[in-house]
């Protein structure tokens, strides 16, 4: 059974759908991050394991998450929880590094519409892709939100932001440590209707998590 962390706050419309759409041997962890809109009791009623996260922050979910994933199968995905990839992707990524063809498997956003995901959260983005090839030698181009790694693997690099500066780091550390790092593009659909992004759903929301990316590269 593998395990999938899906870091949540607030994302109780989209869940019913994302859960059930879970391909068979897949497990789902929900990290629920203090929301207030009953996520954790629909996740609960749609099978899935949540582990209550009492600080704040992407990183701090994850992180969570992963601890609280079986060793016993080794591999570990990571999705958002705001239906905005289709979990059916999740073997594609999981595979290559239960074949040992890579340590890390991310996927490249491609959206499906305009306003999956809005501009200047995708100018911000390829902006801190660009700086992460540059500073890693990693070929990636996408600071994304859907990966898979080995549990063990994962925490031995010791990460430490427990904000938006997560995903970076886990490249930055990643790279550091020699990884085979491969990007594969996944469809990027629009959010569940009445779910909002807490990085692309507004200007100031990306705004920070830019800055807490670059945080984390000036280190």
């Amino acid at each position: 059974m593998t395990d999938v962390v899906l870091p949540c706050l607030n994302e109780a419309p989209a869940l019913p759908r994302l859960l059930t759409r879970l391909p068979a041997g897949y497990r789902a962890i929900v990290a629920d991050n203090g929301s207030t809109d009953g996520s954790a009791e629909v996740a609960r009623a749609h099978g899935a394991e949540v582990v209550s996260v009492a600080q704040p922050g992407y990183g701090a979910a994850v992180h969570a998450g992963i601890l609280a994933a079986d060793p016993a199968d080794g591999v570990v995905c990571v999705l958002d929880a705001d239906g905005s990839f289709d979990p059916a992707d999740l073997p594609r990524l999981a595979d290559p590094v239960r074949r040992g063809a890579a340590e890390m498997v991310v996927g490249r956003r491609r959206p499906t519409t305009r306003r999956a995901w809005p501009v200047h959260a995708r100018l911000g983005n390829a902006v801190l892709s660009h700086r992460l090839r540059r500073t890693t030698g990693l070929d990636v181009h996408d600071i994304g939100p859907i990966r898979a790694a080995r549990r063990s693997e994962l925490l031995a690099l010791g990460l430490r932001d427990r904000r938006f500066g997560y995903p970076l780091e886990l490249l930055i550390a990643a790279g550091r440590a020699g990884w085979r790092v491969v990007e594969i593009d996944v469809a990027y659909h629009p959010r569940a209707a009445g779910t909002r992004s807490k990085v692309s759903g507004t200007v100031r929301g990306t705004a920070r998590a830019i800055r807490d990316m670059s945080a984390v590269l000036a280190r």
